[in-house]
């Protein structure tokens, strides 16, 4: 796997998730090392002194380290499903919409998923503004199965990763709101084969060791259920 991409990846972190997800569906073959976040690799320090994952390494020694950079960079290579091209407004509405998820939603989400790391955070606060942005997601959904039209495209598999995070917090709370078209929305994304072939459990990866060749060979992705998730 010498010549491969190298993917240091931490299996549950939703930025790691959104860029395996976009390496998956473009068929772009890489050596994925799985990093426990508390003991990370020495390799991957030195790739990437920051320490976060995703970071993708690529052939030439070029490093991305951000997870959208890692999507926009397979999805160059081979956008099988069009997820660079929504049925519905631009690349440039769908990445509005990621900044959005990115910025102020998780933060929100941080406080309210570990407000032990926030002190003197004010909490409510913090879940009224996510409040607010997911059900502007819901009315979304309400005229459409996905964000950006009738099949799924970047903005639905970037964001996804993080409504899953936060539904998380507490299900029973999530499954109480009246937000029928967003947990409907959800609901696919995470019964998907897609998401399923993109979060095996694999050992620590240990400096000095080969990783594990990803997408898995035993996922394939068809034209026909590709898009991860439908209605």
């Amino acid at each position: 796997m010498t010549a491969l991409p190298v993917l240091y990846s931490f299996r549950r972190c939703p930025y790691a998730m959104r860029a395996r997800l976009a390496l998956a569906v473009s068929c772009q073959a890489c050596e994925l090392r799985e990093v426990v976040l508390k003991n990370k690799p020495q390799a991957l320090l030195q790739a990437s002194p920051k320490g976060t994952v995703p970071v993708l390494v690529l052939p030439d020694g070029q490093v991305l380290e951000q997870s959208l950079d890692i999507m926009l960079w397979a999805l160059a290579q081979h956008d099988p499903d069009g997820w660079l091209s929504p049925i519905e407004g631009s690349l440039a509405d769908m990445q509005a919409l990621i900044a959005e998820c990115d910025g102020p939603f998780k933060q929100a989400l941080d406080r309210c998923k570990y407000p032990n790391r926030y002190p003197g955070a004010d909490v409510s606060a913090a879940r009224a503004t996510a409040v607010a942005w997911l059900s502007v997601l819901d009315t979304r959904l309400a005229t459409r199965p996905h964000l950006f039209g009738h099949r799924a495209a970047l903005a639905d598999m970037a964001i996804a990763p993080f409504v899953r995070q936060f539904a998380g917090i507490d299900a029973t709370w999530w499954q109480a709101q009246p937000w029928l078209h967003l947990q409907a929305w959800l609901a696919h994304w995470q019964a998907s084969e897609l998401l399923e072939s993109v979060m095996h459990k694999l050992p620590a990866w240990v400096d000095g060791t080969e990783g594990v060749l990803f997408p898995h060979p035993v996922a394939t992705f068809a034209p026909s259920d590709s898009a991860g998730f439908h209605h």
